[in-house]
């Protein structure tokens, strides 16, 4: 099995906890900067199918960019391909940490899923 992908953005304080977490838990990871190495569109489908959660839930939703977009008010008219896309445009709409392994992805860091899921 391939050590997981751990997705993050160094300066959130959440991927910050994540990676402690994962360390303390002794769960080796390669580490991708989302600012300096986006998803593509191809992965970002791929995880979404995989991890079974709707498609919103990829987007960083208290985020400046999303805001910024005003992105709110008008995912819900977006297909998903042009969700797919506009998520590929830039790794600070994408939720984050996302954890990817060869069978599951996880969006977000809350602790207990990750402890059900992870150990």
């Amino acid at each position: 099995m391939n050590k997981p992908i751990f997705v993050c953005y160094p300066r959130c304080t959440t991927c910050k906890k994540a990676e402690k977490w994962l360390v303390d838990n002794d769960i080796a990871v390669t580490v991708r900067d989302i600012k300096e190495n986006n998803p593509n569109e191809q992965e970002l489908r791929l995880w979404h199918e995989k991890s079974g959660l709707p498609l919103k839930r990829f987007f960083n939703t208290s985020g400046l960019k999303y805001k910024e977009l005003g992105l709110k008010d008008k995912l819900s008219n977006m297909s998903a391909d042009e969700q797919y896309a506009l998520l590929a445009t830039d790794g600070m709409l994408v939720k984050r940490p996302l954890l990817v392994s060869d069978d599951k992805v996880l969006v977000g860091f809350k602790e207990k899923e990750w402890e059900e899921r992870l150990t």
